[in-house]
């Protein structure tokens, strides 16, 4: 399956060389990255997903390859019908198991935060809803497959293919790091590939129920996300912590 990129040596024995698993990497089809990380990982290998257009397309290329990989989502008990609705779709569609993470309860973050407390303070709501049930998942793992991709805003340009994700102590793997959204919804016609409702209603891309919004036509594709606050990220894929 794989052809120009040879499987490197276990991250057991050594660490990988970043910059020369990246100069391969870079130049790989989709399927091959995905093939070397699962020869390379086995079962410490895992793929997240949120549901948007990447994480269509990433199943897909999975589903395709028939491989045995777990798919996993974090479920904050704040997504969108519609979010759930795909997540049904796609699994029938594709034969694919989604695996849901959660940390503790809006009841019980409620009592010990208050009420709504994405409304007032974003940062440590995303990190008890998605970055810590995270954290906790990723325990023991070698690496993740995520949907990131370079054109999504300014904070994600620099995403490499393959990188060491250091807040969580594994490799993380960008498939798609150097497709367009163009790219990404050429992939989804051409496979008449189910998507997010919302995307033909102005979102582009689509986290909790509570704090996304649709964007004005030249918005940045990420401007829906904690509109009118300066955050732009959950906290996934940043390299400090913000909570």
């Amino acid at each position: 399956m794989i052809h120009h990129l040879e499987a490197l040596n276990s991250t057991r024995r050594r660490p990988l060389d970043l910059s020369e698993s990246n100069e391969r990497l870079e130049r790989a089809p989709v399927s091959e990255a995905i093939a070397w990380a699962h020869e390379t990982f086995g079962a410490g290998l895992v793929m997240a997903t949120g549901f948007g257009p990447s994480g269509v397309v990433l199943a897909h290329y999975v589903a395709e390859m028939a491989i045995d990989l777990r798919v996993f989502y974090i479920d904050t008990s704040l997504l969108f019908p519609s979010t759930h609705r795909l997540k049904e779709e796609l699994s029938e569609r594709l034969g694919l198991t989604f695996e849901p993470i959660s940390g503790i309860g809006l009841e019980q973050q409620s009592a010990e935060h208050g009420s709504q407390l994405w409304s007032r303070n974003p940062d440590r709501c995303c990190h008890i809803r998605k970055v810590a049930p995270l954290r906790e998942y990723l325990k023991g793992k070698g690496a993740w497959i995520t949907g990131l991709r370079r054109d999504q805003s300014a904070g994600r340009a620099g995403s490499q293919i393959l990188e060491w994700d250091q807040r969580n102590g594994l490799y993380k793997l960008n498939p798609l790091a150097a497709w367009t959204s163009d790219d990404v919804w050429r992939y989804i016609r051409e496979h008449r590939l189910p998507y997010n409702d919302l995307h033909d209603e102005g979102y582009p891309s689509i986290g909790c129920e509570p704090c996304t919004r649709n964007v004005a036509l030249g918005e940045d594709e990420r401007a829906g996300r904690w509109a009118g606050t300066n955050k732009t990220e959950c906290g996934i894929h940043q390299r400090r912590e913000v909570a």
